[in-house]
C-alpha cells in the first residue's frame, strides 16, 4: 500500500525514535474544496470502528488539513452514521481558542500548544489537559505565477527580503544569481501573506528565521509581522491570489499548488535545489525531534537542514485534544474519528490528497494515545 511504502521509505531514512504518547491539533480557514487527489470518492471502508459514536462533533482550526480533513469526513461519516462531523477551518489561532472555550472537542494546528495553552486547557479539561497529536505532515509550497518561468530556485534569505519588501522585482540580481539559465522580467513582486492567524504563517516564519536570520528580523508566529505585502484569508485564499495575479508569490501546503500551479525549488546548502514533495517532506519529518513530554508529541522540525532531498520548510499539523476530561456525550466520537484518521485506512488516503502521512514509529504512538482518551 501507498502507506506502507512510504512508512518504509521514511523509516529507512531514519524515522523518529518516538516514546510517549501524542496528540494531534488541526487549524484552520474558511477554505472551501478539496484540491487533493479523488481519494475522498473511494468505497467507505468497511472497518471504520464507529462503536459507541453518536451525535454532533464540532471541531475548528487549520486551514492546513482542510482537504484531509474532508477526504476523512466523507469516509467516516459513510460508515458511522450517527455521527454529523463539523470541521471549521478558521485557522490554528483560533481553532485553539474555541477549543480552550470549550466550544469544540478538538482544534486544529499547525503549531504546538504554547506552555500557557497547555495551563489554560486545564480548564476544559477536567482532571487533565490538552495535548498534541501529530496526524498530518507536507511541505509548505511556496507558489509563484511569473510567466516564461517554469523552475525556479530560490533560497531562504532571497524569500527573506522578498516577504519583506528588500526585493521587489523578479529580475533583481540576487533572484537571477540563484537562477542564471532563467530570463526574469522586469516585473513587480507581489507577495501575499496570511491575514488570518495561522500555524502556516508560523512554520513559514519559523523557517526564515532559523535559515536566515541576518535578513529576518522578526520573531516567528501565526500572527504575520513583516511589513509590506497584502493578505489573504486562509491557505485557499493565497493560493487563489497567486493564480489569478501576474507576479504573485506566497505560501501554503501543496495541497494548493494545483491546476498546474508552478512551486520554488529551495537551495538549502545541499548539492541540489529541494523540490516541495511529499517524499522531501517526510524525509524532514522523519529526522524531527519529539519535545513533547508524556502524552504530548510536539515535534521539533529543522527549518536550518542541508541534508539531501529533505525539504527545509515542511510542517506537522497535530490535534489538540483533551488527554482527560473530556465531555461524555463527546467522546466515543472523538475516539472513533480520530482513531479512523490515525488508522491505516485514513493515513493511506493522506498521499492521493498531496499529504504526508506519518511516519509509522510516530503514527503507533498516535493511536495509543487515542485508545487511552477518557
Amino acid at each position: 500500500m501507498k502507506l506502507q511504502r512510504m512508512n518504509r521509505r521514511a523509516l529507512a531514512l531514519g524515522a523518529l525514535a518516538v516514546s510517549g504518547a501524542l496528540a494531534l491539533t488541526a487549524c484552520g480557514s474558511d477554505d472551501t474544496g478539496n484540491p487533493g487527489g479523488d481519494s475522498s470518492n473511494a468505497a467507505a471502508p468497511s472497518n471504520i470502528k464507529c462503536d459507541d459514536a453518536k451525535g454532533q462533533l464540532q471541531a475548528s482550526g487549520s486551514s492546513a488539513q482542510k482537504n484531509a480533513i474532508d477526504a476523512w469526513v466523507k469516509q467516516y461519516t459513510a460508515a458511522c452514521k450517527s455521527v454529523q462531523v463539523n470541521y471549521n477551518p478558521t485557522g490554528s489561532g483560533a481553532g485553539i481558542t474555541a477549543f480552550l472555550q470549550g466550544q469544540t472537542a478538538f482544534a486544529g494546528s499547525d503549531s504546538a500548544l504554547k506552555p500557557e495553552e497547555v495551563e489554560q486547557s486545564k480548564k476544559v479539561c477536567t482532571g487533565g489537559q490538552a495535548i498534541d497529536i501529530p496526524m498530518v505532515g507536507g511541505p509548505v509550497a511556496i507558489g509563484y505565477n511569473v510567466e516564461g518561468v517554469d523552475n525556479l530556485v530560490l533560497d531562504a534569505p532571497t524569500l527573506a527580503k522578498i516577504f519583506d519588501s528588500k526585493i521587489t522585482k523578479w529580475n533583481d540580481p540576487a533572484i537571477a544569481e540563484l537562477n542564471p539559465d532563467a530570463t526574469l522580467p522586469d516585473l513587480k513582486i507581489q507577495a501575499f501573506h496570511r491575514s488570518d492567524e495561522s500555524g502556516t504563517t508560523d512554520n513559514f516564519t519559523k523557517y526564515l528565521k532559523a535559515a536566515a536570520p541576518k535578513d529576518w528580523k522578526y520573531e516567528p508566529g501565526k500572527a504575520w509581522e513583516a511589513k509590506g505585502g497584502q493578505s489573504a484569508q486562509g491557505s485557499s485564499g493565497l493560493a487563489q491570489q497567486v493564480k489569478q495575479t501576474s507576479g504573485a508569490i506566497s505560501y501554503f501546503e501543496l495541497s494548493y499548488a494545483k491546476d498546474g500551479m508552478k512551486t520554488v525549488s529551495i537551495d538549502t546548502g545541499a548539492s541540489k535545489p529541494v523540490e516541495a514533495t511529499l517524499e522531501n517532506a517526510t524525509q524532514a519529518i522523519a529526522a524531527a525531534k519529539q519535545v513533547g513530554t508524556g502524552k504530548d508529541l510536539a515535534l521539533e522540525l529543522d527549518y536550518a537542514t542541508k541534508a539531501e532531498g529533505a525539504y527545509p520548510i515542511t510542517l506537522v499539523t497535530y490535534e489538540i485534544v483533551c488527554d482527560k476530561g473530556n465531555k461524555a456525550d463527546t467522546l466515543p466520537a472523538v475516539k472513533s474519528f480520530l482513531g479512523y484518521m490515525a488508522s491505516e485506512d485514513g493515513q493511506g488516503l493522506l498521499e492521493d490528497a498531496a499529504y504526508a502521512p506519518m511516519p509509522e514509529e510516530v503514527i503507533t504512538k498516535v493511536r495509543e494515545t487515542i485508545n487511552g482518551l477518557s
